[in-house]
């Protein structure tokens, strides 16, 4: 096996296959990258098992050949390298097989031990299976507006991912650890046939928002506990999770008939600046009274911090306490100027939302006041 590649080119694959492959044992094969050359093209591929990763790039090759090498030794060494041609080669040393790389203007070589193809696992391959597409830009979007709420609670697997779900000609993704909600749906999926629904890791989907471009298509396909993502030379696939999604739509209010809207840049100022009074739990309040909404952290430790700010909203003063971080996180991918909060009673879902009312939301549930 020999070839030559384009330092910078090899770059940019490589990189993408750091972020799927296992670092926990640098001894497993899950640490490495599958090389295999052959008419011109280097096949690249990575797994952690659950997620997979493979692309293709142009190289000479001379000799044609596979292998797997350790990826983030293999990155040291490219970015140890200036830009240029390199040469890969395999070579027998030692009763191994080892890499030598070595750059085409420089005098400087690299020995990496290599590990036999065959003791790479099988990377599911997405054959006769019907893809059907989504704006990149919305897929993207509706990617960003989830994925933060996934569970971590490894007990409660099944709200490990994102659920996708078809409805008419509306794609769905929704997320939740229990005590929040993130629910987005576009209407992308006029004329695709109904796919089953699925709960799908967020790994996969945050790897594919990130080197997704806002132009053109994602083609995605769900099928046999399997998940694909291809786009220009990529190919990404995730195995789904199993388990049965709770039944969002009980979670969603019906009906909630006082809210309060606020300015986006001042409530994130306020909590901003509340946040270094922060304890362990997270919790702080929100005190509304006509007109304006104050903001309070308290810690026994350290003491407290309050906030004020004017907001929209004529009904009696009422007191919320919430988890921090449940208000935080979507305030992030929210782009609007203005955002509203629609509540009921105290211990009763809140609903967070742009203003005025967009595609996506977040149910909070309220943490008790002390």
């Amino acid at each position: 096996m020999k070839f030559r590649f384009d330092r910078n080119a090899m770059i940019s694959e490589i990189s993408i296959a750091q972020e799927i492959i296992s670092t926990k044992n640098a001894l497993s094969v899950l640490s490495n990258v599958l090389f295999i050359a052959e008419n011109n093209t280097l096949t690249i591929k990575a797994t952690d098992i659950k997620v997979n990763f493979q692309t293709k790039i142009p190289v000479d090759i001379e000799e044609e050949g596979s292998t797997t090498i350790l990826c983030d030794k293999f990155m040291g060494i490219l970015n140890s390298l200036p830009e240029g041609e390199i040469e890969f080669s395999l070579q027998e040393r030692d009763n191994l097989v080892v890499a030598l790389i070595k750059h085409s203007t420089i005098n400087r070589k690299y020995n990496l031990n290599c590990m036999s193809k065959d003791k790479f696992p099988e990377i599911a391959v997405a054959e006769k299976v019907s893809f059907f597409e989504v704006p990149s830009k919305e897929f993207k979007q509706m990617i960003s507006q989830t994925t933060f709420a996934v569970s971590e609670d490894e007990t409660r697997y099944f709200l490990n991912g994102v659920f996708f779900e078809k409805k008419d000609d509306k794609l769905i993704l929704v997320a939740t650890d229990g005590r929040r909600l993130a629910y987005a749906e576009k209407s992308l999926l006029a004329g695709v046939i109904d796919f089953p629904s699925a709960i799908v890791h967020p790994k996969v989907l945050n790897i594919v928002a990130k080197h997704a471009s806002d132009e053109g298509m994602i083609n995605v396909a769900i099928v046999d506990k399997m998940i694909f993502f291809n786009f220009r030379n990529y190919e990404f696939s995730a195995t789904l999770i199993d388990g049965q999604f709770p039944n969002y739509t009980k979670v969603i209010p019906t009906s909630q008939a006082s809210k309060f809207t606020v300015l986006k840049s001042e409530f994130v100022d306020a909590l901003k600046s509340i946040s270094i009074m922060l304890d362990k739990t997270g919790r702080i309040s929100l005190n509304l009274e006509p007109g304006k909404l104050i903001i309070n952290a308290k810690s026994l430790d350290w003491g407290d911090a309050k906030s004020e700010i004017p907001c929209e909203y004529a009904g009696e003063p009422i007191s919320y306490a919430m988890n921090y971080r449940h208000i935080d996180s979507p305030l992030k991918v929210m782009d609007s100027e203005r955002i509203t909060f629609e509540f009921t009673e105290v211990l009763k879902p809140v609903t967070l939302r742009p203003e005025p009312a967009s595609d996506y939301f977040n149910i909070v549930m309220p943490m008790s006041i002390e």
